[in-house]
């Protein structure tokens, strides 16, 4: 079955979003994610709420190119942070054309926590807005069970989950759970792949999230077993940082060769392109002058 894809803003966050868009176009995307706020302190920002200058300068690419903004991202509600903290974020996602965030809850306080995700739904709803609850599996909401159980305990039409094979494969999430619950819930995934081993330190496990991640078949994650449980039409956000790989060929190639192994892997045999190779699943990529 041939998929829509969407090219993840993590992928090539070097790239601001007027060019995340252009590269998309270029190398056969559908859509992007682009993200408009800062995770880390050291991380780029692009800040499409305020910035109105390059927000024009987004839309025109928009249009010129026929690419969608497929989902807006990190809606991301530390203890320090409530859902109105994000109004502008949310407008600025409307005024894109999107309707789908990303939203974490990395809270020590439960309670807490689901309140601000079923206020953040409410405030999304008026827009349009669908609100897919991500669960790394390194902060409190960290597998598909406590993201369900926020959901359910939200109880609205515009909650859902976003299942990121990274942290499924990562956490204690089981796939018959996965199977059962409403399709409705799934509007996308964020594709990878990983080794199966777990780093043994924090420090380790952040760089493979955030630097190193592997594309569709290389590593050792049920990619396809995980996406087989989950509604087959929806799209998939490649989002597959690979920060050495970048270094040396540039975030478009990795862009390229990201989508010619999704489409290797989850869609079956493809037309490859003259200027990359990809191996057989389960092997790397190659990469011309590698």
């Amino acid at each position: 079955m041939k998929h829509e894809y969407s090219l993840a803003h993590l992928t090539a966050l070097s790239l601001t979003p007027p060019q995340l868009i252009d590269v998309a176009s270029r190398t056969g995307y559908d859509y992007v994610g682009v993200r408009i706020t800062r995770v880390t302190p050291n991380e780029v920002l692009y800040d499409l709420a305020r910035d109105r200058a390059m927000m024009k300068e987004t839309k025109a690419r928009l249009e010129d190119t026929g690419i969608g903004v497929h989902d807006v991202e990190l809606f991301r509600m530390d203890p320090s942070l409530d859902a109105e903290h994000f109004v502008p974020q949310l407008e600025a996602t409307a005024e894109l054309g999107s309707r789908n965030i990303i939203a974490q809850l990395p809270d020590p306080d439960r309670e807490r926590a689901t309140e601000r995700f079923a206020r953040i739904c409410d405030l999304a709803k008026p827009l349009g807005i669908f609100v897919s609850l991500e669960f790394p599996h390194w902060t409190e909401t960290g597998n598909l069970r406590e993201a369900a159980r926020v959901v359910r305990a939200v109880n609205r039409p515009n909650a859902g989950i976003l299942v990121d094979m990274l942290h499924f494969g990562r956490s204690d999430s089981s796939l018959d759970e996965l199977a059962k619950l409403p399709r409705e819930w799934f509007r996308f995934a964020h594709v990878c792949d990983a080794a199966k081993e777990v780093p043994p330190t924090m420090a380790g496990i952040i760089r493979t999230a955030r630097d190193e991640r592997q594309f569709p078949g290389e590593g050792g994650i049920e990619v396809c077993e995980i996406l087989a449980r989950m509604p087959q039409d929806i799209p998939y956000a490649l989002e597959i940082p690979r920060n050495a790989l970048t270094r040396a060929v540039g975030a478009e190639e990795v862009a390229r060769l990201a989508l010619v192994a999704a489409r290797s892997h989850l869609d079956g045999p493809v037309v490859r392109s003259a200027s990359v190779n990809v191996a057989r699943p389960g092997a790397p990529a190659s990469v011309p002058g590698r």
